[in-house]
């Protein structure tokens, strides 16, 4: 993460502040513009920063002034709160492994998130600027969404529907503000508390997390590179009782899997025949390497697929706008909870969205970003096949963002983890997409991340970490 010329100086003052006596000067405006060669507007909001921290007491026509170590406070006395809250009923984790933050001089191979130079950053940085300027700035949007947002994501979906099924219609898209908080809804509106969900194992470590939150019980399939087996989910279905089920047909996160048409013809025959609710998170739509993804809900006009898709990764991680298209009485329900969770979606950030993929370059943008991600993915892959010899790649994903790597049984998951982090990698550990126990030790590699240059790097540090391990137990 590159640090702006105002973070520069802040944090080199920062050291000096450290050490410095309350009330001691610091430098002049005109000082520090020379020494950082830094304009006086950057200085005075470096300047502004330091204040805002408490660590600079600023007087007009005096200076600046540092403020010196505060003594040490009493510890604060919270002990009562464990009473008034007891335990969790659905207990959740502080912070998933890809949302971690990345340090500059780290291998990030954990995010979950591309990196700057696969985003369209001209592209929104000025439909933000116009966003800001326009009417979408101050007024409230529509409760579904903006009219014209919502016919663009019903078009995209429409313009794959085979003939003789009825397309999608702009009304029947909700936009949300990032699919995450949908996947929240539709828990609660499919199944509700206490009720069963199928899933795939492993599955994304935010729809666990979503269902945990809503209390509804997971009831896990095993899936392979090609998904689960229809027979998996038909049991699943008459063994739970369950009238939901969550899947990614195409590149699932976190293991590439795509389903075959012929699979996912029988999956859709299952969903009807139990007369159950299919929610395919299309969260990849925008990442085909070595195909074009077709979402399963262009097949299906009965009602039965409620379909996700997200911009957050596409457009920007800035600009969390999402869509959840769902036809019948379930559309209605689904809005009904979106409104008392969050009423409307800024509709400054749906115009900027709009503008981004309204615009002839979106489509260019992803026609380079195929090719820019079959590199980093052919890289890392080659990485892990050289330098992970012991680890077991089964399948190379053909879109998606994601490697899926089994160690061997022996590996101490934690311990490999930390380990590689002290020597300057970041992974994440593969038991957060699991929603039952890991039938073994993975890791997931995401080859979207910064600096495509070190992922030789940092596939040899993990593999030199395993053999130390290795070695060490054989």
């Amino acid at each position: 993460m590159n640090l702006s010329s105002a973070d520069r100086i802040v944090a080199d003052l920062r050291v000096w502040l450290e050490t410095a006596p309350a009330g001691a000067r610091l430098p002049s405006s005109r000082e520090l513009s020379e020494r950082y060669e830094a304009s006086p507007v950057t200085v005075q909001k470096a300047m502004r920063m330091l204040v805002a921290l408490g660590l600079v007491e600023s007087r007009p026509g005096s200076g600046s002034f540092a403020l010196g170590r505060r003594a040490a406070a009493r510890p604060l006395d919270f002990s009562w709160q464990t009473g008034a809250l007891r335990s969790a009923a659905h207990p959740l984790p502080a912070l998933s492994a890809p949302l971690r933050e990345t340090a500059v001089d780290k291998i990030s191979l954990h995010a979950g998130y591309p990196a700057k130079e696969l985003l369209p950053e001209r592209a929104v940085r000025a439909a933000l600027v116009r966003a800001a300027r326009g009417d979408a700035a101050i007024v409230k949007s529509p409760a579904g969404g903006l009219p014209e947002l919502q016919a663009w994501f019903a078009s995209e979906l429409a313009s794959v529907t085979p003939s003789g099924v009825t397309p999608v219609a702009a009304r029947d898209v909700l936009v949300v503000p990032g699919t995450q908080s949908a996947l929240s809804s539709i828990f609660r509106v499919l199944a509700g508390a206490g009720q069963p969900v199928i899933m795939e194992s492993p599955s994304y470590w935010g729809a666990i997390l979503a269902a945990a939150q809503a209390g509804v019980t997971i009831v896990p399939i095993p899936s392979g590179p090609e998904g689960p087996e229809p027979a998996d989910l038909e049991a699943a279905f008459a063994e739970s009782g369950a009238k939901v089920f969550y899947a990614q047909p195409n590149y699932a996160n976190p293991t590439g899997a795509q389903w075959s048409p012929s699979r996912r013809e029988k999956m859709l025959s299952v969903v009807r025949a139990q007369g159950a609710f299919l929610i395919e998170d299309d969260w990849a739509k925008d990442f085909g390497i070595d195909n074009e993804p077709t979402p399963m809900a262009a097949y299906d006009d009965t009602g039965h697929i409620i379909y996700i898709r997200s911009l957050a990764k596409s457009v920007s991680p800035a600009v969390r706008i999402g869509a959840v298209i769902a036809r019948g009485p379930v559309r209605e329900r689904l809005q009904a909870d979106r409104n008392a969770e969050s009423m409307y979606v800024s509709g400054m950030l749906q115009a900027a969205a709009l503008e981004v993929v309204l615009q002839p370059a979106w489509r260019s943008h992803l026609r380079s970003l195929r090719g820019q991600l079959r590199e980093r993915r052919d890289l890392l892959a080659s990485g892990v096949t050289r330098f992970m010899p012991q680890a077991t790649l089964d399948h190379l994903p053909r879109g998606g963002l994601n490697l899926w790597v089994q160690l061997p049984d022996e590996i101490d998951l934690p311990r490999l983890v930390q380990e590689c982090e002290r020597r300057g990698v970041l992974i994440a550990a593969g038991s957060e997409w699991f929603p039952a126990e890991q039938p073994g030790n993975f890791v997931r590699l995401n080859y979207a991340g910064p600096d495509p240059a070190r992922f030789t790097e940092g596939t040899a540090v993990i593999g030199a970490a395993m053999r130390q391990q290795l070695d060490a137990s054989g």
